[in-house]
């Protein structure tokens, strides 16, 4: 777990553990994030993630790492591996408290046995439709399968056989023996073992039946001695199985489920199966491509995990679901980028000014700032040159009115350089675009001097030509069009995807200062915003910038932060 014991803000959860803790209900605080290796994680996760490890954190308690790796048709080692490198990114460790179902799996068949023994478990060999069509509905009650009164004998002979491969997949399921009529179908004979004749990635071929997430779930738990296991709202009507099997069991600890709110975010969606189909269609250039709200995604993208563990704060932990605004996320990130990046000069679409009253050929230094707010971070050196580039929209040969930045006849100054002035442009003769914009600078403006008071209302930025590198500069934008991708039950989610999600920028000039930067550094391109130098594609000979964000905060605005 982190080192780091920072305050939280309180919440039903915190309330609880503190209350248990006052009553000297446990020693020790012990949670545990359970996450199924069948994806990468998202931000969704993230969330869980800081309150598990956090609320132990806090408690000076532990929390468990724990892989419910119960279904092997869907799960990979690399799925582990993301997962693993993730919730450290997250500033989160648990030393040796590394488990895995696959661990239990003895002793959940034990107790499966056990339960046989007890006459609350029977071996089904009803086919999956007979068995839901008997489940019965919301206002019906289910109905008893013909072979729910099994002797217990005949129980044991079926599950050992099933256990040794005998029976083919979906002959036979073992099931727990609670109530046909209860109000909740959670209780209504679950399922708990099925036949899997699958490779697992632990365990290799021992076995060919698996235990169901609702059986190993809180038998794991009961296991790791965990005191509270928190979980999201759709596991509630779960929790009555839940304490059932531990009851029937005995375990010699009962841990207490507590369920929450899941993150709902804006703009994006969090179903891992959904996910998995972005990737598989190509929609994006994998688990961590820059648009996922996966936290490998983010990762490369450029967030970092002070960041995302912020606005988990900031979100809290809610009983109700709810949506939160996309716009929460992105004001978490500029307000952190704002704090730690240093500033450099990109130009996206370049311009080409030449300075026609400069020395053909000299090349000047000037220092720049590392970070306005922070004078002791230092400066950083910045070429000058006759050519320079600057943005197309900086310049406008007819300006509307409040344009205050290059135009004919009108100065503007060059960003730590001098004032220039506008005399002239070259045009394209096949379209009449402006292709070069001509200009003189004034040398006594040096480095921000202004020797005669003038008033100069524009200051924009720029690369020199003959002094500069060249990146490929990656624009990210949401990456669905609407706010909730799956409200509209009539159409795919995947028609809502923002065709501008993605927009690529080649050989733009850029500072030489960045580039040498390593993958995975931060910089604010002046007026552009927050770009990353991509951990997967950049490198000296081919750089690469992933813009994090822009540097518009709506939701500050909104807000009245």
């Amino acid at each position: 777990m982190s080192e780091e014991n920072t305050n939280r803000p309180s919440d039903f959860i915190r309330e609880i553990v503190a209350a248990d803790i006052e009553a000297g209900k446990h020693k020790k605080i012990v949670t545990r994030f359970p996450p199924e290796p069948n994806g990468y994680l998202h931000i969704g996760h993230a969330k869980s993630i800081c309150l598990n490890f956090g609320i132990a954190l806090e408690q000076n308690g532990e929390c468990h790492l724990r892989f419910d790796d119960t279904n092997p048709e869907k799960e990979e080692v690399e799925y582990i591996d993301s997962i693993i490198e993730d919730v450290k990114w997250l500033g989160f460790k648990w030393g040796a408290k590394e488990y895995y179902a696959s661990d239990y799996f003895d002793q959940l068949y034990d107790y499966a046995v056990e339960l046989i023994k007890k006459g609350k478990a029977y071996v089904d060999s009803q086919s999956a439709e007979e068995m839901r069509l008997n489940r019965g509905t919301l206002t019906e009650p289910g109905k008893a399968s013909p072979y729910r009164e099994r002797s217990v004998e005949e129980n044991l002979d079926l599950l050992d056989r099933m256990k040794n491969g005998e029976f083919e997949e979906g002959s036979h399921v073992l099931r727990a023996k609670i109530d046909l009529a209860s109000p909740n179908i959670n209780l209504r004979d679950p399922v708990i073992y099925r036949i899997r004749k699958v490779h697992h990635h632990r365990t290799g071929d021992k076995w060919c039946i698996y235990p169901m997430y609702d059986y190993t779930h809180c038998i794991s738990d009961a296991i790791e001695g965990i005191t509270h296991s928190v979980c999201t709202l759709e596991f509630e009507d779960h929790r009555p199985l839940y304490d059932w099997v531990l009851d029937e069991l005995k375990t010699p600890c009962h841990p207490q489920q507590i369920e929450f709110a899941r993150l709902n975010l804006s703009y994006t969606i969090m179903s891992k199966r959904k996910l998995l189909a972005l990737v598989k269609n190509g929609v994006v250039d994998g688990w961590d491509d820059p648009r996922m709200p996966t936290i490998s995604g983010l990762r490369r993208r450029g967030v970092t995990p002070d960041a995302l563990r912020d606005f988990c704060d900031r979100i809290g932990v809610a009983k109700r679901d709810s949506m939160v605004d996309m716009a929460l996320l992105e004001h978490c990130i500029r307000e952190d980028l704002n704090e730690r990046a240093p500033r450099a000069m990109a130009v996206l679409r370049p311009l080409k000014i030449t300075i026609e009253n400069y020395p053909d050929g000299q090349i000047e230094e000037f220092e720049a700032q590392n970070h306005p707010l922070y004078p002791e971070r230092g400066t950083h050196k910045i070429c000058f040159s006759r050519e320079i580039y600057v943005e197309q929209d900086d310049f406008m040969e007819t300006p509307v009115k409040g344009f205050h930045r290059l135009t004919p006849g009108k100065e503007v100054r060059l960003r730590y350089a001098y004032i220039v002035q506008c005399t002239g442009v070259v045009k394209d003769p096949e379209t009449g675009e402006v292709t070069e914009v001509r200009c003189v600078y004034d040398p006594e403006t040096k480095g921000g001097n202004t020797p005669d008071g003038r008033k100069i209302k524009g200051t924009i930025h720029w690369v020199s030509a003959a002094k500069c590198a060249r990146a490929e500069l990656r624009i990210y934008d949401r990456l669905f069009s609407v706010e909730n991708p799956e409200a509209d039950k009539e159409k795919e989610f995947l028609e809502f995807i923002n065709p501008e999600s993605l927009t690529i920028l080649k050989n733009c000039p850029v500072e030489l200062s960045v580039s040498e930067a390593e993958p995975g550094t931060k910089f604010q391109f002046e007026r552009q915003g927050y770009f990353c130098s991509d951990s997967k594609d950049s490198k000296p000979d081919g750089l690469v910038f992933n813009r994090i964000i822009g540097l518009r905060d709506s939701w500050a605005k909104a807000s009245g932060k």
